[in-house]
C-alpha cells in the first residue's frame, strides 16, 4: 500500500469517527429534554467523554500526518541518495518474488 492510500484510509478513518461523535452529539441534544437528574448526570458524563475523544483525536491526527510526513521525506531523501542500492533492492526483491510464486505454481 502506497503512503497516499494510506494516508487517505487514515483519513476516511477520522472522518467516521468524527461523524459518530457528531451523531451521539445530536443523540445527547434530543434526550436533553426530559429532565430526568441521572439522565441528566449520564449525558454530562457522556459530553464530557466525547470532548476528550474529540481532543485525543485531533492530537493523534496531527501526530499521524507528522509521522507520515517525516517518512515520506525520510524515504524521499534516502531514494535520492542512493537510487543505485534502491534499484538493486528492488530488483532483488522482484526476483524473490518471482521464485517464491515460481514454487508455489509448480506444487
Amino acid at each position: 500500500m502506497n503512503h497516499r492510500s494510506t494516508t487517505d484510509a487514515k483519513d476516511l478513518l477520522v472522518a467516521d469517527f468524527k461523524r459518530v461523535m457528531f451523531d451521539a452529539e445530536a443523540l445527547l441534544k434530543a434526550v436533553a429534554v426530559d429532565g430526568n437528574s441521572e439522565l441528566d448526570e449520564v449525558r454530562a458524563r457522556i459530553e464530557e467523554s466525547l470532548a476528550r475523544a474529540r481532543t485525543r483525536l485531533d492530537d493523534a491526527q496531527t501526530a499521524l500526518r507528522a509521522t507520515g510526513e517525516e517518512a515520506a521525506t525520510a524515504a524521499h531523501v534516502f531514494v535520492k541518495g542512493n537510487p543505485w542500492l534502491v534499484v538493486g533492492m528492488a530488483a532483488g526483491l522482484g526476483v524473490l518474488l518471482g521464485l517464491v510464486s515460481g514454487r508455489r505454481w509448480e506444487r
